[in-house]
């Protein structure tokens, strides 16, 4: 397991290069593919840069391996247990706020489970994910703003959600919060890397 951000970009860098060049991919063809740039994608494969988690999504999406895969959360251990403290941190909020992937899968059924914490006024949007995303969080702390789309809710310390995670979305703890918004998160991206089924014919 990483310890620190150095040893993640290298171990990130490492599984997509791994990923690309295993499909026989050139730079060009991945970029292509995956919708990142061919020099955002060079400076990953050397552990140059720690991407966002928006990025990532992307990368492993294209390799059709899920986000825990990619960030070697994943091994082959049938009892996985991550001490505590040395989750992947995946993103950062510019007061102090984090997202960890505490556990997760490989596919074709991807499951994360994530540790989140927002400091006031951190926000974190995401893109719609692949379709049959599906999110369930819990609020263990604080007062998180969630947006799905056109719908906003205030949750409060116990409340929970689900919502389509192939929907945009959006977490926030509001700027007048006494503190951070402590809230768990699983999400489930079914049928990654396999075939797209044909459309039927009109």
């Amino acid at each position: 397991m990483v310890s620190t951000l150095a040893d993640m970009a290298r171990a990130i860098g490492r599984n997509v290069r791994t990923g690309r060049v295993g499909r026989g991919w050139s730079l060009d063809e991945f970029a292509e593919r995956s919708g990142v740039s061919r020099r955002m994608i060079v400076q990953i494969e050397h552990g140059q840069t720690n991407p966002s988690i928006g990025i990532l999504l992307r990368l492993s999406d294209a390799l059709g391996v899920g986000l825990p895969q990619l960030t070697a959360v994943v091994d082959s251990q049938v009892l996985q247990v991550v001490p505590a403290g040395r989750a992947p941190i995946l993103w950062r909020g510019e007061h102090g706020g984090h997202a960890e992937m505490v556990a997760g899968t490989g596919p074709p059924d991807v499951f994360e489970l994530w540790d989140w914490a927002l400091q006031p006024g951190e926000v974190h949007g995401s893109e719609p994910h692949s379709a049959g995303t599906r999110e369930q969080l819990l609020v263990i702390r604080g007062r998180l703003l969630l947006t799905v789309g056109d719908e906003q809710q205030l949750l409060e310390p116990g409340d929970a959600a689900a919502f389509p995670g192939d929907r945009w979305h959006r977490y926030q703890a509001p700027p007048d919060a006494a503190g951070p918004a402590c809230f768990t998160l699983s999400v489930l991206q079914p049928d990654v890397g396999l075939p797209t089924p044909p459309t039927a014919a009109p």
